[in-house]
Formats: structure tokens, sequence, C-alpha cells
């Protein structure tokens, strides 16, 4: 059974199957719509159905609440058509990667904090990933389950890929990739996914928000506008616990010492006395705040003292769903624009226990 799905406000239409979410039959239709984990927790698929019925199918309830979804609103990343569908939603102006699945060899691991390993998977020498900075890669697991890491690497470095994998407690995956895992072992990828990407059509200044091992993404992005020599001003926070888990703090003070248009704020919001920690503390979205929206360092026109305000910056956030969340909301709040805003949510469970990115 197939049904007609219509995306407004573009007016685009296409055929759907009734086994495929809203999502993957966009995707296969080569229509762009944002997404982010694709197992119903970080929301950023979220949009309205305006004519027709769908299965919401199984989802984390701070991603879709019982108020938006009687307002109509639905997660696309696991909502199937029961019936013909008219959506409402976002497009993302930028060509499809279709994702495919390849074979790849564990190169070698790399361990880059007491939790943190970077693994570096090696592709056949006949096949290349396109991706764009900023994307991830899933795993496909003997046992039919996935398990879903960002890229830390640009994509001019399209035969060996770069993840940053925390060790999670009880997380099955993480725990054999640190454990035993051996380098050489081959396993088979999809990729690649996710509507977390630099947007290169737009000459904004940008403010880049990574939480914990949301530096992936981050870093892949980076490299990408320095081989690209893009000049765009970079402002990049990254917020950790204590010390040991900026797990590769020379690489971001290198580039703000080598670059005079990239900026670098470590922030940490459990600092011991052992860091001896002199820098920025509490939360990290708070500190964006704190340096764009303090009323302290406004003027009378609501603009800060030093020229700068959130309304000009575009911001890519990634790390754990709350940060992501309270981050989108206060920063809209303090005037940036909505489709300023791209975000990744590392989630570490689903309801109902198919896709667990990050564990």
């Amino acid at each position: 059974m197939t049904f007609q799905i219509t995306i407004q406000p573009s007016g685009h239409s296409y055929t759907a199957k009734a086994y495929e979410t809203v999502l993957e039959s966009a995707i296969d239709a080569g229509f762009n719509i944002p997404y982010g984990c694709r197992n119903g927790a970080c929301g950023s698929c979220k949009g309205s159905i305006l004519s027709g019925k769908v299965d919401y199918g199984d989802y984390a309830a701070s991603a879709l609440t019982d108020t938006e979804k009687a307002a109509g609103k639905a997660l696309f990343c696991c909502s199937l058509p029961l019936t013909d569908l008219t959506i409402e939603c976002r497009e993302i102006n930028a060509g499809v990667i279709h994702p495919r699945i390849i074979p790849a060899r564990v190169e070698r691991k790399e361990q880059l904090s007491h939790d943190v390993m970077a693994i570096f998977l090696k592709l056949p020498s006949s096949e290349h990933l396109q991706f764009m900075a900023g994307q991830y890669i899933e795993f496909l697991l003997k046992d039919g389950k996935r398990r879903a890491f960002s890229l830390a690497n640009a994509p001019h470095v399209d035969n060996m890929l770069e993840l940053h994998l925390r060790l999670i407690p009880g997380g099955q995956f993480t725990q054999y990739v640190f454990n035993e895992m051996p380098d050489k072992a081959i396993m088979r990828i999809e990729a690649p996914f996710g509507s977390f990407y630099l947007r290169e059509d737009s000459d904004k200044p940008i403010i880049l928000i990574a939480g914990g091992t949301g530096f992936a993404p981050i870093k892949g992005i980076i490299e990408h506008m320095l081989h690209q020599n893009m000049r765009r001003k970079v402002i990049l926070y990254w917020g950790a616990r204590t010390r040991q888990d900026l797990y590769m703090p020379a690489l971001p003070e290198a580039w703000a010492v080598e670059h005079p248009h990239i900026q670098y704020i470590p922030v940490l919001s459990d600092a011991t006395v052992e860091d001896q920690w002199q820098g920025r503390t509490g939360l990290v979205h708070q500190a964006v705040l704190d340096d764009f929206a303090n009323p302290e360092n406004m003027d009378l026109t609501g603009d800060s003292l030093d020229g700068r305000s959130l309304k000009d910056y575009e911001v890519y956030c990634c790390g754990a769903p709350a940060m992501v969340e309270v981050a989108h909301a206060s920063f809209l709040k303090e005037g940036l624009a909505e489709d300023a805003f791209f975000s990744d949510a590392f989630t570490y469970a689903k309801p109902a226990g198919n896709t667990s990115p990050n564990v």
C-alpha cells in the first residue's frame, strides 16, 4: 500500500510506502527535511500534520508533548502514514546525499581520555563516502540493531572516517569498542545521515556549541571550513564537567592561535580543585547568554556593548538533548532567528530499544 504525501509550503509531493516513516520516504524521494537522531528523541524533525492520519510510533515525551500532539504536531522520523498526508515543515535547500551501506575496517583505536575513544574506519580502496561536515553514520550490528555516531573528520577525508565514542555504563556497544573490538575488525555502516551540517550559502558569523563528545561534528565542521579557506567568524564554546573531559584541548587552542577568525571558549560545569581551572564555569549555553544577552552588557538599544547580538549569528549546537533544548529556547528568546539554529542532540536510549545513538 502507498500513500501520497504533500509537503507545505513548498507543494512538493511524493509517493510513500506504508511501512516507511514520513522521514524515510521523504529522503527516498529526494526531499531534504530536518532530522537528527531518527529515533524520536531529539525533536529536530517535528512538523505539522495539516491533513490525514499517522501512527505516531514510539518517541520520547520530551520530544513531542501531548499539547503539541493535540495541536497537530508529529515527529516525522517515527510517524507512519495511515492515509494520504499533507504535512508542513521546513525544507533544507541542499542536495540530498542518499545513505548507502558499505563495509569499513577498524584501522585503529586511540584513547583520548578516561572515557572517550577515537576509532578510525578505513573504507575499501574503491569506496569514498560523500557527506557534509557534521553528519553521522550508523553501525549495522549483527543483532539487527543500529548505533549512530557523528563524523569527526571533514568531507575531504572521505576514505578514513573518525568517530569519538564516550564509554556509557551498561552501553553494550561502547563497552565492546573499549574492551573487545580488535583493530582490523570489519563492520557494516550506513551513511550519511543527519541535517546537522554547515550551511555554506550563508556568510553570517557562527557560534558553535559542543557538549562533551558533541565536539566531534563541530571538529568536522571547523576542519572543513579551514580546508575550504572560509573566513567566517567562529566562536567555539566547548562545555564539559571537568578538565579531563575536554579530551582534545590542544586542537581548538591551536585553531584559535593560528586563525584570528576563530575564538575558543572552554566552559567547565563541575571543575575540581585538582583541575586548577581559571577559565569559564557553569553551563555552556549560559556562557553564550552571558556574552551575548547579559543585561549588564547591553546598551539602550538592546545590543551588546561590543556590538555582538545573537540576531546577527548562526548557532550550531551539539550535545545532550536537555542542553540543546534549553539553548534553543533561550537563544530564540534573546533574538536568534528560528532558521539560524541548527542542532544535533546525542541520545543514549530509545523507548522501544531500536536505534541508540552514541552508545
